[in-house]
């Protein structure tokens, strides 16, 4: 971006202008103040570019992780994931343009190298298992990403986690513990740079080996009916079980907006505000 600095210098009488900082003395070769000026020489000077975006996404080769790499791409950002598994099956071009690592969030500090230069991540770190398992993909290890990024100055964290679905939360009592572990400390060390979005269930076309599911056979039509719905939803235990479901677009589209844009309000997005998000336009 070249940008023209014009500095002058007026005669008026006997008092002409100097130079001052580093721009030139300029005379507009005339005494009277009515005159058009007429400048005799201008500087160009080099202004440096703004620095691009870097997001990190953590589970970034998992089925909603890849969605937002892909998203993220599109609004021209850098982008890489860390992962267990590195770099996925995905056969697309936009695959090529994310960085891959791989490693272990719950083992050694050799993953913190993906954290350089980046400016903000996205974390869908989560698993189901035995109640402790659950608890340490979920919680332990989004808790341990979130301290090492506030630690390394990354300005903003936005974490997916899940939405409350009533009796379903004591079959699952490892998951939501450590989902609501990992948002405690998301709100300690990012007061003002968070988001935590709770989705229920997202669907989309999933890709698992060779096969693709097309959950939005149903998901999509549940979408329409239950997102009327809102009402029941506060019907105590069963209400939540409601909670319509989302498209995988939808939720990528508001985590890289979160992660990039600083007016995004910090606080709690539930499926309902994640529906508003996605459909605004947004530059």
């Amino acid at each position: 971006m070249m940008v023209q600095y014009v500095s002058t210098g007026i005669k008026a009488g006997r008092n002409t202008l100097g130079s001052t900082g580093r721009g030139r003395c300029l005379s507009t070769g005339s005494s009277k103040i009515g005159e058009p000026l007429k400048v005799e020489d201008a500087e160009t000077v080099q202004a440096p570019h703004p620095p691009q975006e870097k997001l990190l996404v953590l589970g970034g080769s998992g089925f909603v992780g890849s969605h937002i790499c892909k998203e993220a791409l599109d609004r021209g950002l850098s982008v890489t994931s860390l992962s267990r598994s590195g770099k996925p099956s995905i056969q697309e071009p936009w695959a090529n343009n994310v960085h891959w690592h791989q490693g272990d969030l719950l083992s050694g500090s050799s993953w913190k190298e993906a954290l350089n230069g980046v400016t903000s991540i996205v974390s869908c770190v989560g698993g189901f298992g035995s109640n402790s398992y659950m608890y340490k993909i979920n919680g332990t290890a989004n808790i341990t990403a979130i301290r090492a990024a506030a630690e390394k100055g990354i300005k903003r964290f936005v974490y997916l986690s899940a939405a409350d679905l009533g009796v379903v939360n004591y079959f699952l009592q490892g998951y939501y513990d450590g989902k609501r572990a990992a948002e405690t400390e998301l709100l300690v060390r990012y007061p003002y740079g968070h988001a935590i979005l709770r989705p229920g269930f997202i669907y989309g076309n999933r890709r698992v080996g060779s096969m693709e599911f097309p959950l939005g056979v149903f998901g999509s039509p549940l979408e329409m009916v239950l997102q009327h719905a809102k009402p029941l939803s506060q019907v105590p235990l069963v209400g939540p079980l409601l909670t319509p479901p989302i498209n995988v677009t939808a939720v990528a589209k508001v985590a890289v907006r979160a992660a990039i844009d600083p007016v995004f309000p910090p606080g709690i997005v539930d499926v309902h505000g994640l529906m508003r998000y996605s459909h605004q336009n947004v530059l």
